[in-house]
């Protein structure tokens, strides 16, 4: 498989549970095994979208039990022969060669997968930012023969680059501290919110200046958190930010802690 694959360095690597979670977009070659009219094929490849039944394949990091999964969107691209290019927006963990096997079936015919091309994971697509390991050998040289961060930063995003589609909840400078130390995200200290949260939904936590806190779990839907006016809202699963950024504007008995 070639194309995006997202690389956290030192403390980005706490967003990576983020990006696991986050859906992807493959373009991706099946190989069918028998000759198929072009109309059944794209056919069978609508039945695919929405939710599906998936069983992992033998060679997966999982257990092989029955579980579903999302399609968003699967577009027929074009067929050569007995190859179909399709592109795929799916939820993550999705098996992209178990659903060639699985329309394969459908088909009636057979199928596997022959190419893979992963063309976006969570917020970063190949249409920017991607490099290779060479670009990043690059750039360092250059940091280090002329001292400048610009190299360095044309390839390297901050780790906020990473959250951009989990929805969002921006509490006040007050609370930040005592977020840093594992507090709950109360009402008092929200400011701001985006809709759409559920309970129990991933969420990121981040200051007025559009700096990452914490990830965290809703504890209420974002209709309660818009009219709550005291209550634990959400709780951090993952400090972000280290915990003198901020000061303490906190006393240690007027905060509860997650455990």
């Amino acid at each position: 498989m070639t194309g995006v694959l997202p690389v956290a360095l030192e403390d980005a690597t706490k967003v990576s549970q983020a990006l696991l979670q986050s859906g992807k977009e493959y373009v991706c070659v099946a190989r069918l095994h028998k000759s198929m009219p072009k109309g059944k094929v794209q056919s069978v490849l609508d039945e695919f979208q929405g939710e599906i039944y998936q069983r992992p394949p033998i060679r997966s990091s999982v257990k092989r039990r029955l579980r579903t999964r999302t399609i968003y969107y699967l577009h027929f691209l074009e067929m050569q022969e007995n190859n179909v290019l399709f592109k795929v927006g799916c939820q993550s963990g999705t098996y992209i060669r178990k659903l060639c096997f699985d329309i394969g079936e459908v088909l009636g015919c057979g199928a596997h997968m022959r190419e893979l091309r992963r063309t976006r994971a969570g917020p970063f697509t190949e249409d920017e930012g991607l490099v290779t390991l060479y670009d990043v050998l690059k750039a360092v040289n250059r940091w280090r023969e002329t001292g400048e961060e610009k190299y360095i930063r044309s390839i390297v995003f901050p780790m906020e680059k990473a959250l951009e589609l989990l929805p969002k909840i921006v509490i006040r400078d007050s609370a930040v501290s005592a977020i840093c130390h594992g507090a709950s995200v109360t009402a008092p200290g929200i400011l701001s919110l985006e809709e759409g949260i559920g309970r129990g939904d991933l969420i990121a936590v981040f200051t007025q200046k559009g700096e990452a806190v914490a990830l965290g779990q809703a504890n209420v839907s974002s209709e309660t958190m818009l009219t709550s006016t005291r209550g634990f809202m959400a709780e951090p699963t993952r400090i972000l930010m280290d915990r003198d950024t901020y000061p303490k504007m906190w006393g240690a008995s007027s905060i509860r802690t997650s455990d």
